[in-house]
């Protein structure tokens, strides 16, 4: 589902494909070699390396899984086999086995001996069964946070639902639910001409089947903001958060790096919000936090911090550079061109950036949040949302607003404080979850 990322991972070298057979030795006892061209008479015991390394699982964000797993994974012991060497006894459960001590050679094995790696998939394969059921899991548990969240606009939009008859009187109710949820006035009508058309077609004679029925059309129309993240199709990738102030802007980038860090991606974040107070050492907390590094100068200009932070990020190989910008009311025109310039700095230390330009807007704003989507829009070309503040909000409609009006992709939504309450936006979860 989180099919996000593009970056190719290096192909795999030779003594990497092939997998270690050397058991621990007896402590003191020296291996007898074996040559090279002499097979095991029997399958040698898999290696306690490959058993105590499997494959990383996937974190809160799964679309992390695959551009980044193999960076910080150990190399592989050399191949070798030794002869009168006892078997070392299980390792106890939950914990690792020691690493083997491989025995020494007299020359380097020829390249087709190391040709057989058919063992290796077989060795991580046991630990798949446990990722696959993990992930449903957090997920589910997401989306009672979100359902949690969600429940004052659910409420007020199910409590229609709750009568015996499929009339005009319930068709009114509704739109007053939806309007009340700042589902905004085209949006909602829509919602209630899409659903008249389903309900005739369906044939539907219970206020449940409506209830489904709205939830199909709401799906559907927010189905264009359902749209990954790309990590890795460049190197780094310039991540642009703006914002305005109370938005959960450096709250937001502190979580996302998190996620990003914790799933192997080399991260560094630039302090170009200079002009709040504290501002600065918040972003440096959490650069402390993820053990990150961040590019920041007290009272700089924030045009030249971020273009000392692109400069870095590719001097350094890092792979995303995550840019905090200071607060901006969109009705205050010369604070957004300060932004454009921001924007143009960044091309100019890297002509392709920023690749994403992320807009952070509190979910409790309703319709003003949509106002912010389009001035923001407008000066910068944003591709992208995160909608934070949604948990206890009675005005979760607005995202149905903004589907309609300016579909700008929301990849993330986030329900609370925590770092797990920052998830990927989708549709059908999002409209089970706003109609309670």
């Amino acid at each position: 589902m989180f099919s996000f990322f593009k970056k190719k991972s290096p192909p795999p070298s030779a003594d990497a494909a092939t997998p270690s057979t050397t058991p621990s030795a007896t402590p003191g006892a020296a291996p007898t070699p074996v040559p090279a061209t002499q097979a095991p008479a029997q399958p040698a015991q898999p290696p306690a390396a490959a058993s105590a390394a499997p494959a990383p699982a996937a974190g809160a964000f799964g679309w992390l899984r695959n551009p980044f797993a193999g960076k910080s994974a150990a190399p592989p012991a050399p191949a070798s086999a030794p002869t009168s060497v006892p078997e070392p006894a299980p390792a106890p459960a939950n914990t690792q086995a020691p690493a083997p001590i491989s025995a020494p050679v007299s020359a380097p094995a020829p390249a087709s001996a190391a040709a057989p790696a058919a063992p290796a998939p077989i060795a991580a394969e046991p630990a798949a069964p446990a990722q696959a059921a993990a992930a449903p899991a957090e997920r589910k548990g997401w989306l009672d946070r979100l359902k949690a969240g969600l429940r004052k606009t659910g409420s007020s939009i199910a409590s229609v639902f709750t009568g015996t008859q499929i009339d005009d009187a319930l068709y009114d109710e509704l739109e007053e639910a939806l309007l009340l949820a700042d589902t905004g006035v085209q949006a909602t009508q829509r919602l209630l001409t899409e659903l008249r058309r389903r309900v005739k077609e369906s044939k539907a004679t219970e206020p449940a089947a409506v209830k489904a029925l709205l939830a199909d059309a709401l799906t559907e129309l927010l189905r264009p903001l359902e749209k990954p993240l790309v990590i890795g199709e460049h190197q780094p990738t310039v991540i642009m958060v703006v914002g305005v102030n109370g938005a959960g802007k450096t709250t937001s980038i502190g979580k996302l790096t998190w996620h990003l860090a914790h799933e192997g991606a080399h991260v560094l974040l630039a302090a170009a919000d200079t002009f709040r107070a504290a501002a600065r050492e918040q972003l440096g907390v959490w650069a402390d936090r993820n053990m990150v590094e961040i590019v920041s100068q007290e009272g700089g200009d924030p045009a030249a911090v971020s273009f000392d932070a692109v400069q870095a990020g590719k001097a350094r190989g890092k792979d995303v550079v995550l840019v905090d910008t200071a607060g901006r009311l969109p009705t205050q025109l010369h604070l957004m061109e300060e932004l454009k310039k921001i924007r143009r700095v960044i091309t100019k230390a890297e002509p392709t950036a920023p690749h994403e330009v992320l807009l952070v807007i509190d979910g409790n704003t309703g319709q003003n949040a949509l106002a912010q989507v389009r001035a923001f829009d407008d000066a910068l070309q944003l591709t992208g949302l995160i909608v934070t503040k949604l948990d206890g909000t009675a005005k979760g409609g607005v995202l149905a607003a903004i589907a309609q009006e300016r579909p700008v992709p929301v990849y993330f939504i986030g329900v609370g404080e925590k770092l797990e309450d920052l998830e990927t936006f989708d549709a059908r979860e999002f409209a089970q979850a706003l109609l309670g």
